[in-house]
């Protein structure tokens, strides 16, 4: 890709953005599974996976997993499965149940969403991980796969979104590797609420370091014998951020 200079209107000079000389449009991610050393993602279908899920999200007695999410909670796995349902054979969103490979169950799920794949952009997000799932190094391997995807089949632009007061998701997005482009403000309506939208992204030309971040951190040699990390992923990518977050949120 080049930067052209096209045209000038008078003695001032229009500069207009990279041309894209080499461009295929990527696939849709519908009806694909994913896998790795600890975890595997699977189409969500409530026929598979609702019972599972509900069982590990109500070990949330609190329900703070649903501060932020436009869906839920559930009162019965009925009304979970339900919703699943609901988008079970749509196109956008395409959500998938996390299963972890230890527990031989799903634990969690995250969906690809905003999918325009004429502009070669992808969203991740809607993410639900149940305490079983949090902060755990499955959960980061689910979402380098997810981003490992995007970026292999020839998408230029993966996004994280998240409401501008989730100051748990901001930073998750920075640990992964989002830069962050700023707040939507009013962008939307939440469960009867104002949402300020935060925005992140990794673009493609990013992306090859970023992917060596995820494989130093999930090296086996990067983790104690009780299981905790020797390297930071946040310590890896940070230098790597286009732009950073207010520093009193990372």
């Amino acid at each position: 890709m080049i930067c052209q200079k096209a045209m000038s209107k008078g003695t001032e000079l229009i500069e207009l953005g990279e041309i894209v000389e080499v461009f295929s449009v990527p696939p849709h991610p519908r009806g694909i599974s994913l896998e790795g050393k600890l975890v595997v993602l699977k189409p969500l279908k409530a026929s598979d996976y609702s019972k599972e899920l509900f069982e590990a999200n109500s070990l949330d007695r609190e329900g703070l997993n649903w501060t932020y999410l436009h869906y839920g909670p559930f009162e019965t796995e009925v009304e979970y499965a339900n919703w699943i349902r609901s988008f079970e054979r749509g196109d956008d969103p395409i959500f998938f149940a996390i299963i972890s490979k230890k527990l031989d169950k799903a634990v969690g799920i995250a969906s690809y969403l905003r999918i325009k794949p004429n502009d070669c952009s992808i969203e991740v997000g809607q993410i639900n991980y149940s305490p079983l799932l949090q902060n755990t190094t499955e959960a980061t391997e689910a979402m380098y796969l997810m981003m490992k995807w995007a970026f292999e089949s020839g998408y230029r632009r993966y996004e994280w979104k998240c409401n501008a007061l989730n100051l748990k998701s901001r930073r998750a997005a920075q640990r992964l590797g989002f830069s962050y482009e700023g707040i939507f403000r009013q962008m939307s309506i939440s469960k009867g609420r104002n949402r300020d939208t935060a925005w992140f992204a990794v673009i493609d030309k990013e992306w090859k370091d970023v992917e060596q971040c995820f494989v130093q951190f999930l090296e086996d040699e990067n983790f104690d014998g009780e299981g905790k990390a020797r390297v930071s992923l946040s310590s890896l990518t940070k230098p790597l951020l286009y732009k950073i977050d207010n520093q009193d949120i990372i």
